[in-house]
């Protein structure tokens, strides 16, 4: 089966006009060029891009290429799906069909598996958004996951069959450090994003018109900030506090907005591989950022 028909929301296709399927394809490409945008920029502490896998030894930039063509149908999928008020059990059922076109496409290597979460949850959000009249904002889409889906994402079981949130490692971490993960980052409406990424991201573009540079410095924002599971999965208390003390000393001495932003952020990258580490939960919330930000740009276009 191909990638695109095995993500087909079962929708009464005459319910959608034109502009709302317009709309439903706004949205997916927003997510794909936000993951293309988080996947290729470089340089990113341990994590793979377009010069070196990072920490990672079971994928490189190639496996995200394939990650994303098999991906495109999914998010304009699950935006028409939100329109129809769907419970969070349709919309796992959808992410977990995406999921294995995913697996299908990498050969086994979750490069997305956050992405298909979150990001599905934002575009579903937009689709209800889109149907019931009203904009499609960074706060918007992000109020509308907690309020519609937050409270059966709390509730639903932490290692739920077919839930794309948390791989098992995230699982493991959740329980053993009690911190929040996907799943508590998504059923707040997207707090960190809202309150880091994107202030950070926005603040580096106005002053340096870099979306480059604008990257990584909401991605130090990140990891400075945030309780990665990857982080504690791969080095443990120790490993996330020496990220968050390597991201915090960037930003102090100014990140991406100093002169030396890239050879300071190329030195911690070859420490954070040289520990193993890899703030993988921090990149989905860059791709997040990105998104958010795409839809805030073109919130008073979407038809």
């Amino acid at each position: 089966m191909s990638a695109v028909r095995s993500v087909e929301a079962p929708l009464d296709r005459g319910r959608w006009t034109t502009a709302s399927n317009q709309v439903a394809g706004q949205l997916g490409r927003h997510a794909v060029r936000a993951l293309y945008a988080e996947a290729s920029l470089y340089p990113k502490p341990g994590l793979v891009s377009p010069v070196d896998s990072g920490s990672h030894t079971d994928m490189s930039m190639a496996t995200f290429y394939r990650s994303l063509v098999a991906l495109r149908a999914y998010f304009p999928a699950i935006a028409r799906l939100g329109a129809t008020s769907p419970d969070l059990a349709a919309l796992q059922s959808l992410g977990q069909r995406a999921e294995q076109d995913m697996l299908r496409a990498t050969a086994g290597v979750n490069t997305h598996r956050g992405a298909i979460f979150h990001l599905g949850l934002l575009c579903a959000a937009g689709g209800r958004l889109h149907h019931q009249g009203m904009r499609l904002s960074a706060e918007a889409l992000c109020t509308t996951v907690a309020r519609r889906w937050g409270d059966a994402i709390r509730e639903c079981g932490r290692s739920a069959p077919g839930d794309p949130a948390l791989s098992s490692h995230g699982v493991a971490v959740v329980r053993r450090y009690g911190v929040g993960g996907a799943r508590g980052e998504a059923a707040a409406g997207f707090p960190t994003v809202l309150g880091v990424g994107l202030p950070a991201y926005r603040l580096a573009l106005r002053a340096t018109a870099d979306p480059r540079r604008a990257g990584v410095h909401a991605l130090f924002s990140l990891i400075a900030r945030t309780d990665d599971s990857n982080l504690l999965w791969r080095g443990g208390v120790e490993g996330l506090d020496y990220a968050k003390r390597c991201a915090a000393d960037y930003l102090v001495g100014g990140g991406a907005l100093a002169v030396d932003w890239l050879a300071r952020a190329q030195q911690i990258h070859r420490r954070f591989v040289e520990r193993n580490l890899s703030p993988g939960g921090c990149a989905d919330l860059l791709g997040i950022t990105h998104f958010l930000h795409a839809c805030d740009e073109q919130a008073g276009g979407f038809e």
